[in-house]
């Protein structure tokens, strides 16, 4: 996923999930019914398939679902001579009061390239720069690689391999104001196709919206980043095995602001320091009180474990999240067991294990140059996020 490019949007509040099995100027259609293919989980670090959606939990008192459709067919081409783009699309709801997203179910048109989905809130006041970038930019939507590119953005929902519907809990939602508009965020990977464009992809995502009420709880998504220090295995050489080519090569194929990312992760976490080494962690002070209820973890294809703690290494320690087996096929919102409630002082990490290794045993990654690893956009690059639901840190 791409948000964590930025430093200063680093820790974010998270969606309470109980997981159920998660361009031109024109606008997305909305829709009673969904479309009718979206992705299954497939076998560990394998890539993912086309397979019959899930039916949603129905709907509760309240609610009702609303299918946003990208406005066209769109056919991705990955710049920079890689294999990968990023392309927003703005969606309107039509809202003309007051609503709060209750859940969602991204439905990939075409699972074969779509890596993963993240869908930003865009505020009524923000909306005409977003059109402005549609307009600006030839064909449907516009590139984005790190973010939506649209100023005060909040990021309500996202999809990845082995989630189908997050629904939220009872009277937990992110506020939708009247006029908010959606940015749909697709990740194209075109490994695949060997990096060549040709398949098209228009992506769909159900709503469960709610009407505003005093009981409603409003949430936000916060997202803990660490670093990628992972080298090449004594196995391998090659120019990329050197950091510094390595680096320059995520700038050059998804711009200076994504490919800045591993130096201010470093400066974030490890007072600027690259270590190598299959492990990386990064601590989070919390600002404020917060309630977090889900959690989940993103890493691409070499990432083999992901964790979230609370206030490690203290007697009150607690883990929000363990996946001591990472599959990228399920990437599912975890619901904690019950709500955590964070408190001003407290620290949150996140560590996540990679294994250059697994760069031979994958059909999608064999046939590449091995590289020295840092954080980078494309999927034969990597991310080590912690993504957690909850209130917004007051």
């Amino acid at each position: 996923m791409g948000r964590a490019t930025g430093t200063s949007k680093r820790i974010m509040a998270v969606v309470v999930v109980v997981a159920v099995a998660g361009a031109g100027a024109a606008c997305g259609g909305a829709t009673g019914d969904p479309p009718a293919a979206a992705p299954s989980s497939a076998a560990v670090h394998s890539g993912h398939h086309n397979a019959a959606p899930p039916s949603p939990v129905p709907l509760r008192a309240g609610e009702r679902f609303l299918t946003l459709t990208m406005p066209q067919p769109y056919k991705p081409v990955a710049p920079g001579g890689g294999t990968d783009e990023y392309r927003c699309f703005l969606v309107d709801p039509r809202l003309t009061t007051k609503a709060y997203l209750m859940g969602s179910q991204f439905l990939p048109q075409n699972a074969d390239i779509v890596h993963h989905a993240i869908f930003f809130r865009i505020a009524p006041e923000e909306v005409a720069k977003a059109r402005a970038l549609d307009q600006s930019t030839p064909g449907e939507g516009w590139q984005c690689f790190g973010d939506s590119g649209v100023p005060d953005d909040s990021w309500v929902a996202h999809w990845a391999p082995g989630a189908n519907e997050v629904l939220l809990g009872d009277h937990l939602g992110y506020e939708m104001p009247p006029g908010s508009q959606l940015v749909m965020q697709v990740h194209y990977n075109l490994l695949a196709t060997g990096g060549k464009s040709g398949a098209t992809d228009q992506s769909s995502i159900r709503l469960r919206l709610a009407g505003d009420s005093a009981a409603m709880t409003p949430l936000e998504t916060f997202q803990l980043a660490a670093p990628i220090e992972l080298p090449c295995t004594a196995q391998e050489s090659g120019p990329l095995c050197d950091r510094a080519a390595a680096v320059e090569d995520v700038g050059r194929r998804f711009g200076p602001d994504v490919g800045g990312t591993e130096d201010g992760l470093l400066q974030q976490c490890s007072a600027g320091k690259p270590v190598a080494g299959n492990a990386q962690h990064c601590d989070y002070p919390i600002p404020g009180d917060a309630t977090v209820y889900a959690a989940a973890g993103h890493m691409h294809l070499l990432g083999r474990s992901i964790k979230i703690e609370l206030n490690p290494g203290t007697a009150g320690a607690q883990t929000l999240l363990d996946i001591p087996q990472y599959n990228f096929d399920d990437q599912a919102l975890r619901p904690l067991p019950a709500p955590v409630h964070l408190k001003q002082g407290d620290t949150l990490r996140v560590t996540c294990t990679h294994d250059a290794g697994l760069r031979k045993l994958l059909p999608q990654l064999r046939q590449l140059p091995p590289r020295y690893v840092v954080w980078g956009d494309g999927t034969a690059d990597e991310m080590c996020l912690g993504l957690l639901i909850g209130t917004s840190l007051g």
